[in-house]
């Protein structure tokens, strides 16, 4: 018998949802997307029947949020307008993200100069000249989660970036909150649509989304300190450097709970636990439940499904070390998670159809 790959989690007020209704795309208000880097290529699947043939059976406007890969994956749905374009463009940004090649020299890594102008290009060809269409979608709103270095971090260079991050871990570790002294979380949100809930944990501010800042702000979301370059000034936003979302937001852990309207948060994950910040990754005491999470329904591949994956893990940002001068090696192993995650899609459509929420795999 195979493994089931889908495995459902659902706060208080979602779970009383789903047992009055089940699971309805009518409901979904909210769908937030994680940084994780090469993990959320197991959610492709997913991303293809949420936004090509379920999302559609309904006509709410939906808020997608992103940061950093999930910024990417959002603003792909963006680009979107009928389930042939869905296929199409999630199956490009699978395929451009897994050939992501560097050339670099015997046990070098490639510079973060070079990854940024590649990257860069790289957006510039998917989403040069279609800005206008992502920010008009009739429906859905898109918000690019960024971090902007402030004091010593609000400029990027050799010696006060390493001085700044180190600073920032060791307020991190005393309280999140502290760690804006130093960072700050910008989101470039959509004109049409603020977001529908409150940002008060954590120092943030919101400037609009625009043609003109689009593409670097979706640069700046993915942009790993010292792997890619800050991105500077960012047209429409307070001057100063932009680095990954992920950094401030790594799991989009916020107060959906206190979200403007009824309606839930469907949070398709590559894991159970929903970090806030990146410099929590090592802090367990912050990977818990809390009431931000209420009225979110998780979905994340099943543990056990996982160890059978290539490698028994999804792809991850090791794998580019693991792989050095074996691209081919890579791009067989994450082309290979990629096909598997198909069953993902398939059971969560079956959950869709289910009659109880014993039904459900909760």
């Amino acid at each position: 018998m195979a493994v089931p790959a889908l495995r459902i989690h659902a706060g208080p007020a979602a779970r009383a949802r789903l047992r009055e209704r089940g699971l309805r795309p009518e409901d979904v208000r909210v769908i937030p997307a994680a940084a994780g880097g090469p993990k959320g290529l197991i959610l492709g699947a997913l991303d293809r029947y949420i936004f090509g043939e379920w999302l559609p059976q309904s006509t709410q406007a939906v808020h997608l949020l992103g940061a950093s890969i999930g910024a990417w994956r959002m603003a792909t749905a963006c680009l979107t307008r009928n389930p042939a374009e869905v296929e199409a463009e999630f199956l490009r940004l699978a395929h451009d993200y897994v050939h992501q090649d560097y050339e670099t020299g015997p046990g070098r890594r490639p510079t973060a100069a070079a990854v940024s102008r590649s990257f860069a290009a790289k957006l510039d060809e998917v989403f040069g000249g279609r800005e206008a269409l992502a920010l008009s979608h009739p429906r859905l709103h898109l918000h690019v989660f960024t971090s902007r270095g402030r004091h010593v971090l609000a400029r990027e260079g050799r010696l006060r970036t390493p001085l700044g991050y180190t600073a920032a871990f060791a307020a991190n570790l005393a309280h999140r909150r502290a760690m804006g002294g130093f960072l700050e979380r910008v989101v470039f949100s959509d004109p049409r649509a603020p977001l529908p809930m409150p940002l008060h944990d954590y120092r943030s501010r919101q400037v609009a989304l625009s043609t003109g800042n689009f593409q670097p702000s979706v640069l700046a979301s993915c942009s790993i300190p010292f792997w890619l370059q800050a991105v500077h000034d960012i047209a429409g936003a307070p001057r100063g450097a932009y680095w990954d979302g992920g950094i401030t937001d790594y799991h989009l852990h916020l107060n959906y709970a206190a979200m403007a309207g009824e309606g839930l948060v469907l949070y398709p994950h590559f894991q159970q636990q929903v970090i806030p910040g990146w410099l929590d990754k090592g802090l367990k005491r912050r990977h818990g439940p809390t009431s931000f999470l209420d009225r979110v329904v998780l979905l994340v591949p099943n543990p056990e499904w996982v160890k059978t994956l290539p490698n028994a893990k999804l792809p991850d940002r090791n794998d580019f070390q693991a792989y050095a001068g074996d691209l081919p090696g890579r791009v067989k192993a994450w082309q290979g998670a990629i096909a598997r995650s198909e069953q993902l899609r398939d059971e969560f459509a079956a959950a869709c159809g289910a009659e109880s929420l014993d039904a459900l795999p909760l």
